[in-house]
């Protein structure tokens, strides 16, 4: 665990499901927010002690950057009864729409937090492109309608789910899980506009922290 600045940390942790076919490292990133008032724990996995003692003290809530970045949501909703923001899964419609699913083939829609939704193990407080969040963070699109990229202002802070990401060639726009239809090109032109902020810090979930140049670069 490293602070990246004051009241802003960094952590990496191995991601149980983790395969060794997959296009992205073992290790996965988790951000930590601290303004003294309210902790922000971003796509927590692996949550280090030391956060967790804080969160003890502090009014804190779980952002999730995309309903399937759930990691350890569930664990640290039952042992510290914190909220959780997070974008909506996707809905069998949704399913059947981006995949030309079946409607036998999309079930009941992604199983993403179940736990949390349907069975009301937790407080969700869903988020959508275009909020504003209450702690200050702007929601901006992402390669899909739920995976999205949020601006902290307090930060100067972009933090990504699986739209930018590091695979091994620096900062991109992930390619890989495009939906139909969809090219690099239109969900570069939605993250331009972060261009026009006083981004310092580019925090991906997949890959580690860069800069304001790993951006523009990746949005050129």
């Amino acid at each position: 665990m490293r602070e990246l600045q004051t009241g802003l940390w960094h952590w990496e942790a191995p991601h149980p499901q983790w395969r060794s076919t997959e296009p992205w490292s073992e290790n996965v990133s988790s951000y930590a927010i601290d303004d003294d008032e309210r902790l922000l724990l971003f796509d927590p996995l692996g949550v280090p002690s030391e956060i967790e003692a804080v969160a003890a003290e502090r009014e804190t809530a779980i952002v999730l950057t995309a309903p399937w970045h759930e990691r350890d949501a569930q664990r640290l909703v039952e042992r510290l009864g914190v909220p959780v923001f997070t974008p909506l899964p996707d809905t069998a419609q949704d399913l059947m729409d981006m995949y030309g699913l079946t409607a036998e083939q999309a079930g009941d829609g992604s199983p993403d937090l179940v736990w949390l939704l349907r069975e009301k193990k937790g407080e969700a407080r869903p988020y959508s492109p275009g909020d504003r969040l209450p702690f200050g963070a702007d929601v901006f699109p992402g390669h899909k309608p739920n995976d999205t990229v949020l601006w902290v202002e307090s930060q100067r802070a972009v933090i990504s789910g699986d739209t930018l990401g590091d695979f091994g060639r620096g900062l991109e726009i992930n390619e890989r899980w495009l939906r139909p239809g969809v090219t690099r090109e239109e969900i570069a032109e939605g993250l331009r506009p972060l261009l026009e902020l006083p981004v310092e810090f580019v925090l991906p979930t997949h890959g580690g922290p860069t800069d304001r140049a790993a951006l523009e670069h990746a949005l050129a």
